[in-house]
């Protein structure tokens, strides 16, 4: 299989509130912005193990999902993937450790690892809800800048052709057929 050039992975699961900003993020960079060169941007939600086939797929991806780490809600990490088995994806969560074992899976076929990273940020509240805590909802907008940022350090130009809000998007998981773009 032909290697591809670059993925923005959301993985998250939008039922259980800030556990889903990674679904969120992506949804909104890909109604709202083109990327140049071309970037693909998938929503994984909590896939886990069955998005192997990315990580064999692309060069490189940037994964952006919640992280548990001993710090303040809606601080921001941007970590290198072979040091995410050490600070945990999600911790506890439906998608950690599939999306972790993607990257052992290709360790242990003897496959070429993607370059990765995960620009992740600290949960406030993970519940049953379809919505983001005040905190990580006042947050977003640094994080997508982050994650904007993080693109353009490898060579994206990001365009802003759409402005379609975070409430929007959060309840197109509501209502999908609500949803209009």
């Amino acid at each position: 299989m032909k290697k591809n050039n670059t993925l923005l992975l959301g993985i998250g699961n939008v039922l259980q509130k800030d556990d889903g900003i990674g679904v969120y993020a992506a949804e909104y960079l890909l109604h709202n912005y083109t990327f140049t060169p071309h970037l693909s941007i998938i929503n994984g939600g909590v896939e886990g193990i069955k998005l192997l086939d990315l990580f064999i797929e692309y060069e490189e991806i940037i994964i952006i999902d919640t992280i548990m780490i001993e710090d303040t809600p809606a601080s921001i990490y941007n970590i290198p993937a072979q040091k995410l088995g050490g600070y945990g994806l999600n911790s506890g969560s439906a998608h950690e450790i599939g999306v972790l074992q993607c990257l052992d899976m290709l360790d242990m076929q003897a496959k070429k690892r993607p370059k990765a990273n995960i620009i992740g940020i600290i949960p406030q509240e993970i519940t049953f809800e379809f919505a983001l805590s005040e905190r990580l909802t006042e947050a977003f907008d640094g994080y997508i800048k982050v994650i904007l940022a993080d693109l353009q350090s490898k060579g994206f130009e990001a365009t802003k052709h759409d402005d379609i809000s975070l409430e929007k998007i959060i309840n197109k998981f509501k209502d999908p057929a609500s949803f209009r773009v």
